[in-house]
């Protein structure tokens, strides 16, 4: 596999033990056999997430914060152009897909670069396959 876009879903996972789904595992797998990795820009979705499953009391701070300590060592490219992209081919494909801005950015990102996409997300798995995007989960 030359390229990966990991989208929200599947990042959580690397978070939090209890969203460790298929994706999540194979885009583990995948890290391991060097694949390069692209985010967009927003990832911050998943901070959001990952604050929220802390003030639920569904990980602890300890736990949180060696989970960062190793998503931060991930070899992960964060995307400057999808910022860019937002005002046009972004929210194209959250249109015509029905899709969020966050959810069509990894779609978008995924076309350009010629990656796969690894998320646990029906609605933009079903997106993706519309669009030739090979899906990792």
């Amino acid at each position: 596999m030359a390229a990966l876009v990991i989208d929200g879903s599947a990042m959580l996972g690397f978070l939090l033990k209890d969203e460790q789904g298929e994706a999540t595992m194979k885009a583990l797998a995948a890290l391991e056999k060097g694949a390069q990795v692209f985010v967009p820009a927003h990832l911050g979705e998943v901070a959001n997430g990952r604050i929220m499953a802390e003030r639920r009391k569904r990980v602890s701070q300890a736990d949180l914060a060696e989970a960062l300590g190793l998503v931060a060592a991930l070899q992960v490219s964060n995307d400057d152009e999808t910022t860019r992209r937002a005002w046009s081919d972004t929210t194209a494909l959250a249109r015509q897909y029905d899709l969020t801005i966050y959810d069509a950015a990894y779609r978008e990102l995924a076309m350009r670069c010629g990656a796969s996409l690894a998320t646990s997300d029906k609605k933009l798995t079903a997106a993706a396959k519309a669009a030739g995007v090979p899906i990792l989960a």
